[in-house]
C-alpha cells in the first residue's frame, strides 16, 4: 500500500471514532498519524517488506506507537484492517458526510443518526424541512435553521478549485473592493495564501475604520449568489460556483496575529501555540499575550519574534520541516519565478499546440527566458497527431530554421517520447540520439498494476537518451488520480542514472506534488519545472510550478532550469 492509502485509512478511523464519541486523545492520535504518514517520503510499504522487525522500525517515526505500527504492518501485508471493517459495520459511510455540516459536531451528528435515522445529507435536509430536528433535545428551531444553511457548505465541500482558478477569484474580489471608503488594508489568507494546489474556500482579512462599506461592496459583487451570514465584523458569502468567501475586519493592532492565525496551517499553528505555552505566553487571532498584557500582534514578524522565530513564508507553514530549519538557522531561500531562465517542455502546431514554433520562441523570449525546448509528442499519442521518426526529423529542421531568426535565446530540438505499455519507448535510439532534449512520459496504460508502470518508467530512466520523466505520476487534479507507481524506486533510478524529474507547472497537474518534490530534494535529484505549454498563454504557467516548488522547500539550486543551458548540459553529462 502507498503512504497515502495508509493515511486515508487512519483518517477514516479517526472520523468514525469521533462520530462514536471516542476519547479525544485516541481520535487525535489517528489524525496525527495520518498526517505524518501522508507527509512522509519514506515508503512504509518498503519498511515493512524490507525489515526483520518492521514494528520496531515504524515506531522510530514520530507519532507512531506500537499499536499504530502493528496496524500499519497489517495494512501493508493484508491490504485491510479489521478495526476499520468493524467500525464501518457500526456506522454507515454515508453518515460521515453529516460531519461536514458547519457547527454540527460528532455528538449532535450521532444524535441525528440514532434518533432520526439520518444517514446522509439528503436525509438531514428532509428532516430539517419536516421540522423534525427542532424536536430533538438540545436542538431547537434556531439549530435547525443553522443546519439548513450549513447544508449548502457540506454539499459543496468536495468541490475544490484549482489554485490558479482561486487566484482569479481573489484578484477579482480585491479589485472589486478597491476604493471602498475606510478600507485601509485587504489581504487573502487560508490555504490560498499557503499555495495549496486546490482551494476549498477563500478567507480575506481587512482593516477598516467602518466594516459596513466593505461588506456592502462584497455583497454587491456580481458573482455573489447568497449572503450566508453577516455580523458586526465578519461576513460570509457564497459565489455562483459554490465557493464560500469569508471577510473578517480586524483591528490594526491585531492584523498580524489574525493573518498568521487564519493563514494556518492548523498543524503549524498547533506547534506555534505549544511553543508559546512553554514560554508562558498565549497566541490567538488577536495577538500574543503574557498574562493579560498584549505584547505583539500588529505584524506577523512581531508574532513570530516573541518566540525567537523567523517569519516563515506562508508556503512552508505546514509543520513539516520549517521549525527544524529555524532551529538550525537554515531556512531555505525559496525559489522565485525570476530565477527561472529556461522552459524544457512545450508543444506547437506540429502536434497539439495552438502556436507555431516562431510564436512560441518569441513569447518565451518576451518572458525573459534564455533557452527553451520544443518537445512535441511522439507517434504513440495519435490523438495529438504525434510525430513518427520522419516527421520528427523534419520538425527539427523547422525548429533550427525558426531559431536562426532569433538572437539571445537558445532553442533546443526536443521531443516528448511516450513510454509504451509493454515497455520501451515509441522512437528508436538512433532517432533520440539526435535530440538536444528528451522527456519521456506515460500517457497510456495508466491503469496497469504498480509494478508494471514502475518497471516502464525505470526502463525509460535507464535509456541513455532520456533526460527527464515528465509529469511522473500522471494525475489531473479534480479529474484523475495519480497512477500507481513506486516513487521510491523512481527516485533510486533517477539518482543512479543521473536523470531529472519534472514538476509539471500546468495548474491541473502540478506533478510532482510538494511532498514528492521535497523527497527528491533530499535525494539530491534535480527537478525541472516546465510549463508543458500548448499555447503562448500557457508559458505563464511557470508561476504555478514555482509556487508548488516553494511549498516543497526548493531553492534555486534544487531546480535544473535556473541554470544557464551550458551548465544544464554539464549536469546531463554527469560533470
Amino acid at each position: 500500500m502507498t503512504n497515502n492509502q495508509i493515511a486515508t485509512v487512519f483518517e477514516q478511523i479517526a472520523d468514525l471514532l469521533e462520530f462514536q464519541g471516542a476519547n479525544a486523545f485516541r481520535v487525535r492520535a489517528y489524525r496525527n498519524a495520518a498526517r505524518v504518514i501522508g507527509d512522509s517520503t519514506e515508503s512504509l510499504d518498503r519498511v515493512v517488506d524490507g525489515s526483520e522487525d518492521p514494528v520496531k522500525e515504524l515506531q522510530a517515526i514520530e507519532g507512531i506507537g506500537k499499536d499504530l505500527a502493528e496496524k500499519i504492518e497489517t495494512l501493508v501485508r493484508t491490504g485491510a484492517l479489521p478495526m476499520l471493517v468493524e467500525l464501518q459495520a457500526q456506522v454507515p459511510a454515508s453518515v460521515l458526510a453529516i460531519l461536514r455540516v458547519p457547527g454540527l459536531g460528532p455528538k449532535k451528528a450521532a444524535t441525528l443518526f440514532k434518533e432520526l435515522h439520518v444517514q446522509s445529507l439528503a436525509d438531514l435536509r428532509k428532516a430539517c424541512d419536516e421540522h423534525r430536528v427542532r424536536e430533538l433535545k438540545g436542538f431547537g428551531a434556531k439549530t435547525e435553521e443553522t443546519i439548513l444553511r450549513g447544508l449548502e457548505t457540506a454539499e459543496t465541500a468536495d468541490k475544490r478549485l484549482l489554485w490558479a482558478v482561486a487566484d482569479e477569484r481573489v484578484q477579482a474580489i480585491r479589485e472589486h473592493l478597491q476604493g471602498v471608503p475606510g478600507l485601509v488594508r485587504l489581504e487573502p489568507a487560508g490555504s490560498y495564501r499557503r499555495g495549496r494546489e486546490t482551494i476549498g474556500d477563500l478567507d480575506f482579512l481587512a482593516v477598516a475604520s467602518d466594516p459596513n462599506p466593505a461588506m456592502d461592496r462584497l455583497a454587491a459583487h456580481p458573482e455573489v449568489a447568497l449572503v450566508l451570514a453577516r455580523g458586526e465584523t465578519k461576513m460570509s458569502v457564497r459565489l455562483n460556483e459554490g465557493l464560500q468567501v469569508d471577510l473578517r475586519v480586524v483591528p490594526e493592532d491585531s492584523f498580524g496575529a489574525a493573518w498568521q492565525y487564519f493563514t494556518g496551517s492548523k498543524d503549524h499553528n498547533v506547534v506555534l501555540r505549544g511553543m508559546a505555552k512553554d514560554r508562558g505566553l498565549k497566541i490567538n487571532e488577536w495577538g500574543v499575550y503574557r498574562g493579560e498584557k498584549k505584547i505583539a500582534g500588529a505584524t506577523e514578524e512581531d508574532v513570530y519574534a516573541t518566540l525567537d522565530l523567523p517569519c516563515f513564508l506562508p508556503e512552508i507553514r505546514e509543520a513539516r520541516q520549517e521549525f527544524e530549519w529555524a532551529k538550525q538557522g537554515a531556512l531555505p531561500r525559496l525559489l522565485e519565478v525570476e530565477d527561472m531562465v529556461g522552459d524544457l517542455h512545450m508543444h506547437t502546431t506540429a502536434t497539439d499546440g495552438t502556436a507555431t514554433i516562431a510564436e512560441m520562441i518569441a513569447a518565451a523570449q518576451a518572458r525573459g527566458l534564455k533557452y527553451i525546448a520544443i518537445t512535441d509528442h511522439s507517434k504513440r499519442v495519435t490523438m495529438a497527431n504525434g510525430l513518427n521518426a520522419d516527421r520528427l526529423v523534419e520538425h527539427w529542421d523547422h525548429i533550427e530554421a525558426a531559431a536562426a531568426k532569433f538572437k539571445g535565446i537558445t532553442v533546443l530540438k526536443g521531443v516528448e517520447c511516450d513510454i509504451l505499455e509493454a515497455g520501451g519507448l515509441d522512437l528508436d535510439d538512433d532517432v533520440l540520439s539526435a535530440a538536444d532534449w528528451v522527456v519521456a512520459s506515460v500517457h497510456y496504460g495508466q491503469s496497469q498494476p504498480r509494478e508494471r508502470i514502475t518497471a516502464r518508467i525505470l526502463e525509460a530512466l535507464e535509456n541513455p537518451h532520456v533526460d527527464a520523466i515528465a509529469h511522473p505520476t500522471g494525475r489531473l487534479l479534480n479529474k484523475r488520480k495519480a497512477y500507481e507507481v513506486d516513487l521510491e524506486a523512481v527516485f533510486d533510478a533517477a539518482a543512479k542514472y543521473g536523470k531529472f524529474l519534472e514538476l509539471n507547472a500546468n495548474p491541473q497537474r502540478l506533478d510532482l506534488d510538494d511532498v514528492a518534490c521535497a523527497a527528491a530534494k533530499r535525494r539530491g535529484i534535480p527537478i525541472v519545472i516546465s510549463t508543458d505549454a500548448h499555447s503562448v498563454v500557457g508559458l505563464g504557467c511557470m508561476r504555478y510550478g514555482v509556487l508548488q516548488a516553494r511549498r516543497a522547500g526548493l531553492t534555486k539550486e534544487d531546480v535544473v532550469n535556473t541554470r544557464a543551458w551550458r551548465d544544464v548540459k554539464r549536469l546531463m553529462d554527469g560533470s
